[in-house]
């Protein structure tokens, strides 16, 4: 039986991993078709250990429900996870995720969803007076650390995650991409480093409707993961690239800033940069430096960050991994490859590579009426 808590032997390489994403300004959707052949473009950069997409509006006849995704070891570890979500929430609709059998899947947790809502009435007692979206976080982090064999790899509104141990394209067509229908994808190709290769570990990682895809590694780990459980964050997946989720999740959800200012934090200017800015500004970089330090990303990094009303894509702040970015009428894409987003997209109206640490911010209409994106280094085709 396949341990979901359990370590896997690997050899450590050095690798590239594989991200695209797309966007839909006006929230028109397209199925996973797609975002399936960009990913699998990039075949060479996975090794066949994680791969994995995230969808928004794939559940709109539940919009306004909680969409939790579980796996689970066995039997014992869902009836024990069952009893929480049925002290604690109202449960809709629950039944396992859809799968097809494949050749290239042959072992698999048990996949299970829940359509479901906090109780008014919950029995977590502790918690009774916590709004719906952080207990929803504490039940998450419950879960995840607590209970053996089970773990929730989403948890957002009207979005899911469909991820496993598998190049993408197998994934896809295990989770039966091809029929379901969103907004905006993103999509995961793995080559794990210095973490296993599990059905957990592979990408999106999520939280609420925050999701993450990520190519590169984390070395302020540590630090990022102190300053989180100071906020009473529990890591339990020992990845890097859950810290990305989490402090994204902290300064935009908890602490209220911008998405703006959010990036600013992640791959904040040097000091020497922000020594040359103009005084009010200046000042605003520094406090943030100095407040939230601790939240900075060291390391080479990509990331597509994901919220339901849209898209964030970004380097590192010497940019030491490949991004690229695109646009064509209400679409956005994003991706590792040039070619990657050619196969969404065979003639885009514009396509650049976002400098480093300067994010390309893509929203949908019912946010701003005029969508932003952030264009550096443009080149017209």
């Amino acid at each position: 039986m396949l341990r979901l808590k359990n370590t896997f032997s690997i050899e450590r390489d050095i690798s590239g991993c594989g991200l695209c994403g797309i966007i839909n300004i006006k929230k028109v959707k397209i199925n996973g078709e797609n975002i399936k052949r960009a990913i699998a473009l990039e075949h060479d950069r996975g090794n066949g250990l994680g791969g994995g997409f995230a969808v928004y509006g794939a559940y709109p006849d539940y919009a306004s429900l909680y969409a939790f995704h579980i796996m689970y070891d066995d039997i014992a570890a869902k009836n024990n996870v069952e009893e929480y979500l049925k002290k604690n929430f109202v449960i809709e609709k629950n039944e396992p995720i859809p799968v097809l059998k494949i050749s290239k899947i042959l072992d698999h947790p048990i996949l299970y969803r829940y359509f479901m809502k906090p109780k008014s009435d919950r029995e977590d007692r502790l918690f009774h007076d916590l709004k719906d979206d952080d207990f929803v976080v504490r039940s998450v982090m419950v879960i995840n650390s607590q209970y053996d064999g089970a773990y929730v790899f989403s948890s957002g509104k009207n979005m899911g995650v469909f991820k496993g141990v598998g190049y993408p394209e197998d994934i896809a067509d295990f989770y039966m991409l091809d029929d379901i229908e969103g907004y905006m994808w993103t999509a995961h190709n793995r080559f794990p480093t210095n973490t296993p290769g599990w059905w957990g570990g592979a990408h999106p990682f999520t939280l609420l409707d925050w999701s993450i895809v990520h190519n590169g590694e984390i070395s302020s780990y540590g630090i990022n993961k102190r300053y989180l459980e100071m906020f009473k964050y529990s890591l339990s997946l020992k990845t890097d690239t859950e810290v990305i989720t989490y402090i994204l999740d902290l300064l935009i959800r908890k602490h209220g800033l911008t998405i703006e200012l959010a990036t600013n934090i992640l791959a904040a200017p040097f000091y020497q940069t922000i020594e040359k800015m103009d005084p009010p500004k200046r000042e605003l970089f520094t406090a943030l430096r100095q407040i939230y330090g601790s939240a900075l990303l060291n390391g080479p990094f990509a990331i597509i960050f994901g919220f339901s009303d849209g898209m964030v894509a970004m380097n590192d702040r010497i940019k030491l991994r490949p991004l690229v970015a695109a646009t064509k009428g209400d679409f956005t894409y994003i991706a590792s490859e040039e070619a990657s987003i050619m196969e969404m997209c065979p003639s885009p109206d514009i396509v650049w590579s976002p400098k480093a640490g300067e994010p390309v911010i893509v929203r949908t209409e019912n946010v701003k009426a005029k969508n932003i994106v952030q264009k550096e280094e443009m080149v017209s085709l």
